[in-house]
């Protein structure tokens, strides 16, 4: 379900305590009864799906992933969630889970995200990188909703109202958002012609079953420099062996090749 923008910041912090608390106890149950869980950012579902199964053929063990929210994850683990690693859209929620005491130290900076602008077949915008259509779609009134990822607890929602600030669009498009309570719920609305386009993860919108449903351009990272895509990977103190193996297999050439596959880019090895 979409929420306008007003309603979710009204909503949101009691959503999100129900949630963790609903969470908490299925996480409990499942890490005791079977693989170590993961939580990852949701840009990561398709890349991070492929990298488990091959780390999961070659080594014997499985991980079990949750896709989500970055912001949402980084509360629950506030909480006691008992994720053994989580993978950051945003590379601050860790610094912040570190500073905390929560972590084993400040993690590794594995991949940066990319945003496109998204537009399902059939919807009468274009996908124009420079936002000019879009512009004129809001001006004559053919944009009635457009889809991001909630900027209040998603990165990616983050960079979007970046990205619409620095085109001047945002006063014009707050009230026709669609909010998704993550990234890929976003991806949804948008692949499903729920909306008329959206500001969604490269990663997302170029995966096959994704991207026969419309059509992308990539946006400028400058557009969004003040919400840069830096996603970070850590270790939490509960961490067991299998999840720390799997820390390590992110970061090998043949798991970073598989981000780089997926739309992401990949930090220099030298970056902290």
């Amino acid at each position: 379900m979409s929420l306008p923008l007003t309603l979710a910041r009204a909503v949101m912090p009691i959503l999100r305590a129900a949630v963790c608390l609903l969470l908490l106890a299925e996480l409990t149950i499942a890490k005791a009864a079977g693989p170590p869980p993961i939580a990852a950012a949701a840009d990561l579902k398709f890349a991070l799906t492929e990298v488990a199964e091959v780390f999961e053929k070659e080594s014997g063990h499985a991980v079990k992933l949750s896709f989500g929210s970055s912001g949402n994850f980084a509360y629950q683990l506030e909480h006691g969630a008992p994720f053994e690693l989580f993978l950051s859209a945003d590379e601050h929620l860790v610094f912040r889970l570190a500073d905390r005491g929560l972590t084993r130290d400040r993690g590794v900076l594995y991949a940066i995200g990319r945003l496109v602008l998204f537009v399902p077949h059939g919807s009468p915008l274009q996908a124009d990188a420079a936002l000019n259509d879009l512009k004129a779609a809001l001006a004559d009134g053919r944009v009635k909703r457009f889809a991001i990822a909630n900027p209040e607890h998603a990165p990616y929602g983050r960079a979007a109202r970046a990205v619409l600030q620095h085109a001047g669009l945002w006063s014009a498009i707050e009230s026709k958002l669609v909010l998704g309570e993550s990234a890929a719920q976003a991806m949804q609305f948008a692949a499903s012609g729920s909306s008329q386009g959206g500001l969604l993860p490269l990663s997302l919108a170029s995966a096959p079953a994704v991207a026969q449903s419309g059509s992308f351009t990539l946006i400028s990272s400058e557009w969004h420099a003040s919400e840069p895509l830096r996603q970070r990977l850590v270790l939490m103190k509960s961490a067991g062996d299998t999840a720390r193996a799997f820390y390590d297999y992110v970061q090998k050439p043949a798991a970073r090749a598989v981000f780089v596959r997926h739309g992401f880019v990949l930090p220099n090895k030298a970056t902290p």
